[in-house]
């Protein structure tokens, strides 16, 4: 490039890098220092809680001792309240007087180390403090503030990952964190702080226009014209002039081609992370806080906040506060957003689980402000699974709005705004923020940012802007209201608009009336090793699923069939607690231990409500009788007993174990397999097909030890240059017969591991006893199967997606690690291999060449990981699974899967016939319940479970007057699904993964 000369020698773009250093340099140590003209000491007096977070009750009346600046304070997770009073000078003008706070503050991440709370003597809350947010506004004269500080460790700094003991209270240590830096009343100079945001916004246009550019010259030439008519021994009185000097830059018009950002005010909160729920109550309290601040101060600003759980935490902890935000809800100002529970992981919940994420958050915002929000809001989740279309859709929304998948490692979305399709064919027009943040501060690099990776412009400018600190860092700030403010019309820029959610999208969607679609899952190309981390965790969620089902299916069954009351309070606080735990930093494993060891603790007391529901339950629909029974709560007859019913169990046929040779034979009339001194299977013969599911020369059900050292994001990421270090456990302490098993011990490292081998009913049963006490390993469980297939089939939410095996594209090879539910499948188009387990989520299946040289399918389990941050002790100790093979299809699958998670149970009384049966096992009920409004209706959610069209008749045992299609908030929906009805019956007829609410009104007494 071609470059001028000044006189002095220098080129034009050496001489605008030395003026941009004299300004930053003059901003740095003038304007900023200069912020506040003066200020005033207050008096200063704590007390140290030494445990849990009080209330503000409790607080104020506790003895509180005098302390000074400077002093240190807060244990790990402890809480200090600070009492401070003061006298504000009469002739300070209220709007340029504050208290100026630093708790101790690193200046690295605002939302990941100490922040405080505000109250007035009353207990009202003022304000929050953060470390980039640290001031709270004072009333004329005296005053008293006591601020609740929080000791909350700094557990990420910045991307190390190195194992702490701090992420458990009973290692985090007892000597105290912080050191008091600063607490002082301050007069801010309004003229020195609007330069300050006029010198930010166009600095940063410096940095992001392009260098050789007229525009990027005008406004150094602007910046440093500012600096020379400034004084800098008199900055205050001076800052006018500085103001002036940059006005005419600052008036520029943007482009009329200039993108549209639509900016919503935003705090993404994780429920828990690198901290505990209990203190997520506090940050959403200082959160909102800090907005309804805001929103005094900006009437065009508006918020927007997802996850109904953070509400009614606010609305339980602080009931004035959320009284307030009630009110900015009623006015616009405030948009509950999302419509979930809480902002959930998608790849593991199960389809009845994340339906009922949008039914309980969306019930909450009705009954308490009024308000449907018609987006799904998941910015962070790791991957988006494809049923949530359909879900989204059946719930209300239209939207979707998510920025995880800019995160990948290895190929991009190709759209920004667009059509998504799910595996039924419903779509919602989703939008992916292209700043690829959603903690914006509205500065330029996000702002170029935006322009340089919104796939659509030319053909669309509208895009969202999410901007706000999250995590605890206190949302969006004056600082980056006042660059919206310059940033309206300013060249150079994107044109930045104060909006909200549902204007944004409106406008999107209208601008494109012909957008991309994707079809299928967002694969997140990253944290693949969510699916595996914190195996405790993830059974709890299983488990607790599969209880669920059952609580309300038998208190449904008994509240019809013998008048008991329906438990409505403990189902619903049941799965608010299931719920909550599916949060996409809890489920996924990702959090510290204290988060783990309270998820764990919760799914306990969840597993004794329900139990108990489900025992009392069954106890009133046992009537006289005595006989020993069966309660089968699955959608599939279960040895003999009808689904959804109660009746007498026939055995089940378990084959006897025999040595022959060197191996060990176990054979029924479906298969024969072979168990070698290795512990492993080196035959699976299918008696029917007369066809062996293992290639030759090849062992199966090889536990298989790998390298786990992720190059980032331990607790998060499986990298598969990894999967090339490891070792196969092929050398067992024992190999011998137990009655009627195989069983086999491996002893490695420090772990030990017992396996069972079972041929029962026709499948091969493995079941693990472990216990794990590796670092940094990966535990795999290979099948190598004989079948030549280009894609595998995984259990989803209310269906299955079909993935390649093949490595043809570089979105093939990225999805080395996937998530399947209960089930995967792996077949030719007559034959095939379904692999079932209890509670796996991580699988890999490859297509890779067999001895011979064939190519084959590898399939593997992904069992247990050992990662060290951010918690060091994750999954040590005891852990079970359950995994079957069998040759088969699709149907087969559907049925081991849930034959694993709801084994029929056993009960004492009379045979009771299902309220619901279904004539074609292609269609599934998911869910049988009581309907939410306390009608006494019953509600009974069902999918197609195959992948085709399918006609089924629906035969009820009870009278109903009448029948409907609802969405999954229970309301009347049309549909084409219910082609007839009559007394008892209903005939339907389900496109592929069709998803279906009906409920059927129970009779009315007559008035």
């Amino acid at each position: 490039m071609a470059e001028e000369f000044n006189p002095n020698g220098r080129s034009r773009l050496d001489a605008e890098t030395l003026a941009m250093q004299r300004v930053r340099r003059f901003t740095r140590f003038r304007i900023q220092p200069a912020l506040y003209r003066e200020s005033r000491p207050v008096s200063i007096a704590r007390w140290q809680v030494d445990g849990e977070p009080v209330p503000f009750a409790e607080a104020v009346n506790r003895p509180f001792e005098p302390v000074k600046v400077g002093a240190a304070w807060g244990r790990p997770w402890d809480t200090v309240w600070f009492d401070v009073r003061g006298e504000v000078p009469a002739d300070w003008p209220t709007d340029e007087t504050e208290l100026v706070v630093d708790l101790g503050f690193t200046g690295e991440q605002p939302g990941f180390q100490a922040e405080a709370t505000a109250y007035r003597p009353d207990g009202s809350i003022v304000k929050a403090i953060e470390p980039f947010n640290a001031w709270v506004p004072l009333p004329a004269g005296s005053f008293r503030l006591l601020l609740e500080a929080a000791a909350n460790p700094m557990i990420q700094v910045p991307y190390e990952y190195e194992p702490t003991p701090l992420g458990d209270k009973a290692t985090a240590g007892e000597d105290p964190i912080y050191r008091l830096a600063r607490l002082e009343i301050a007069r801010r100079d309004l003229a020195v702080w609007e330069l300050l945001q006029d010198v930010v916004a166009l600095d940063g246009l410096v940095e992001v226009l392009p260098r050789d550019g007229a525009r990027r010259a005008q406004i150094v030439h602007a910046l440093e014209r500012m600096v020379d008519v400034m004084d800098p021994d008199d900055v205050p009185g001076t800052a006018a002039a500085g103001r002036d000097a940059l006005a005419a830059v600052l008036a520029a018009p943007a482009a009329s081609s200039a993108l549209r950002v639509s900016a919503v005010g935003h705090a993404h909160i994780d429920c828990a992370w690198l901290w505990p729920t209990r203190e997520t109550v506090r940050k959403v309290a200082r959160t909102f806080a800090n907005v309804l601040d805001l929103i005094e101060r900006d009437p065009e600003f508006v918020f927007a906040a997802s996850s109904a759980q953070q509400y009614a935490w606010l609305k339980d902890s602080q009931p004035e506060l959320f009284e307030r935000v009630r009110t900015a809800v009623a006015a616009g100002r405030i948009r509950p957003v999302g419509g979930m529970w809480v902002e959930s992981d998608t790849n593991m919940p199960g389809g009845e689980a994340l339906a009922r994420q949008f039914v309980m958050g969306k019930q909450f915002f009705l009954e308490e402000f009024g308000v449907e929000s018609d987006e799904v809001w998941l910015p962070d989740s790791f991957g988006y699974s494809a049923s949530l279309p359909q879900i989204a859709r059946a719930a209300g929304a239209r939207y979707f709005v998510t920025q995880k998948p800019s995160w990948n490692e290895t190929n991009r979305i190709p759209f920004s705004s667009f059509q998504w399709e799910g595996i039924d064919g419903s779509r919602v027009f989703t939008h992916l923020p292209p700043a690829d943040t959603y903690n914006s501060d509205l500065g330029a690099l996000d702002l170029a940012r935006t322009e340089r990776t919104f796939s659509e412009k030319g053909s669309a400018r509208e895009v969202l802007g999410l901007f706000g600190w999250g995590d605890g860092g206190g949302g969006p700030t004056r600082e980056m209201l006042a660059q919206a403010a310059r940033k309206r019309d300013l060249e150079g820029s994107p044109r930045v608009v104060l909006s909200d959610p549902q204007s944004f999208f409106a406008a999107a969607e209208a601008e494109l009336t012909n957008p991309p679609v994707w079809v299928g899952e967002l694969y997140l190309e990253l944290h693949r090793g969510t699916l595996v981390s914190q195996q405790a965790t993830k059974r709890g969620n299983r488990h607790s699923e599969a209880l669920l089902r059952q609580a309300e299916l038998w208190a449904a069954t008994a509240a019809i069939l013998r008048g008991t009351p329906y438990p409505y309070a403990e189902l619903q606080d049941a799965w608010r607690t299931v719920l909550l735990q599916q949060f996409h930093d809890i489920l996924p494993g990702s959090s510290i231990a204290w988060v783990h060891q309270d998820a764990e603790a919760a799914y306990e007391r969840v597993a004794a409500i329900l139990g108990g529901i489900i025992d009392s339950s069954l106890g009133a629909l046992a009537g006289d009788g005595d006989a020993l029974l069966a309660a089968n709560s699955g959608p599939l007859a279960q040895h003999s007993v009808p689904a959804m019913g109660i009746g007498q169990a026939s055995a089940p046929e378990a084959a006897a174990p025999r040595a022959e040779a060197d191996v060990f034979v176990l054979e029924d009339n479906a298969l024969r397999i072979a168990v070698d001194t290795r512990g492993t299977l080196v035959s699976v013969r299918d008696l029917v097909a007369d066809r062996e599911v293992l290639p030759e020369g090849m062992a199966g059900g090889v536990l298989q030890l790998l390298r786990d050292t992720p190059r980032e994001w331990d607790a998060w990421d499986i990298n598969e240059e990894d999967q090339r270090s490891g070792r196969e456990l092929l050398e067992p302490v024992t190999v011998r017969i137990d009655g009627d098993a195989v069983a086999v011990r491996h002893e490695f490292g420090g772990s030990t591991l017992e396996l069972r081998i079972r041929l029962v009913d026709g499948r091969v049963d493995f079941g693990f006893e472990i216990d794990w006490h590796e670092s940094q390993k990966l535990l795999k469980l290979a099948f190598p199967l004989d079948v030549r297939a280009e894609r595998a089939a995984s259990e989803i939410q209310f269906g299955h997606l079909h993935r390649p095996i093949h490595r043809n594209t570089s979105w093939d090879a990225a999805r080395f690690e996937t998530v399947a539910h209960r089930w995967v499948q792996v077949g030719e188009p007559a034959w095939g291999v379904a692999i079932a387990n209890d509670v796996v989520y991580g699988h890999d299946i490859r297509t890779v060449a067999a001895p011979s040289g064939r190519p084959m399918a590898m399939a593997r389990l992904s069992l247990l990981r050992a990662p060290l941050y951010p918690d060091p002790g994750a999954d040590q100790g005891a852990h079970s699974f359950t995994v079957s093979l069998r040759p088969g299809g699709i149907p087969e699958a559907i049925e081991d899967g849930y034959r694993q998670s709801l084994p029929p149970r056993p009960t004492r009384g009379t045979p009771v016939a299902p309220l619901i049966s279904v004539s074609d096992p292609a269609v599934i009920v998911e869910a049988v319940k009581l309907a939410e409004d306390g009608s006494g209706d019953l509600v009974v959610r069902l999918y197609e479970a195959h992948g085709d069209r399918s006609s089924a008749t629906v035969t009820t045992s009870i009278d109903w007057d009448a029948v409907e299609a609802t969405d999954l908030l229970e309301r009347p929906v049309e549909t084409a699904a219910i082609l007839s009805s009559s007394q008892r019956r209903l005939e339907l007829d389900l496109r592929p993964f069709e998803l279906l609410t009906v409920r059927f009104r129970a009779p009315r007494a007559a008035e």
